[in-house]
């Protein structure tokens, strides 16, 4: 592929710390796409509502945050960890938050294309995407890769509780009332517990190169 196909929207999903990240940064990169990890508007919005002592679960005040978004809140430093983990979900799962940022995200993707990542890209933002993944792994291996993850970031943490932040965090979001987390009919599913960043990376070309119908060259 000489350049990425006008319009051309590819969507990443799946739970936390099963690799969605790693991968949609690659396959942008790979085919030339804008990227954007929707994770960290969300993020941005809990961060903005515990900046303001408020309750991340109370509508007004997560609709505000959500509002008042700017570029240098996805920006800031203290966007990942189990508070803003926590506290995203817990926003994300507010209907006038998702009304909010709904459109920035669909006007991201239409510019010129991209790859996006989240928890209800191939469901709810484009439904209609060219390419739908879903991408997850096991409990353990999610929770060892998090462990890991928060390790290397300097960042104490007890594996038990990293086990256990996960699974809230899953409950929260694949019970919510609005766009729960769940592949879209459509979407191929990727089970990365046995797959290195290679194998899943190569996994997901075949996909992109079958649904495109053309040859994609490896990147």
């Amino acid at each position: 592929m000489t350049g990425p196909a006008p319009g051309l929207v590819i969507a990443v999903d799946g739970p936390a710390a099963a690799g969605k990240g790693t991968l949609a940064r690659r396959l942008a990169a790979a085919l030339g796409l804008a990227y954007l990890d929707t994770g960290l508007l969300y993020r941005a919005t809990g961060r903005r509502v515990l900046d303001a002592a408020a309750d991340p679960r109370d509508p007004a005040a997560a609709e505000l945050a959500a509002r008042g978004l700017t570029p240098a809140d996805l920006a800031r430093g203290d966007l990942r960890g189990p508070e803003a983990d926590l506290a995203a979900s817990a926003v994300a799962a507010i209907p006038a938050v998702r009304a909010a940022l709904l459109d920035w995200q669909r006007d991201f993707g239409r510019r010129r294309g991209a790859v996006l990542d989240g928890r209800d890209i191939g469901t709810v933002v484009f439904p209609d995407a060219t390419v739908k993944l879903f991408v997850t792994a096991s409990p353990a291996e999610r929770a060892r890769r998090r462990f890991l993850e928060l390790q290397a970031r300097g960042t104490a943490a007890d594996p038990a509780q990293v086990a256990a932040e996960l699974r809230a965090r899953d409950e929260q979001d694949s019970r919510r009332a609005v766009a729960p987390l769940v592949p879209a009919a459509d979407a191929m599913v990727l089970d990365t517990t046995e797959l290195d960043p290679e194998a899943a990376f190569a996994t997901a070309m075949a996909v992109v190169r079958q649904r495109m119908g053309e040859v994609v060259p490896p990147g």
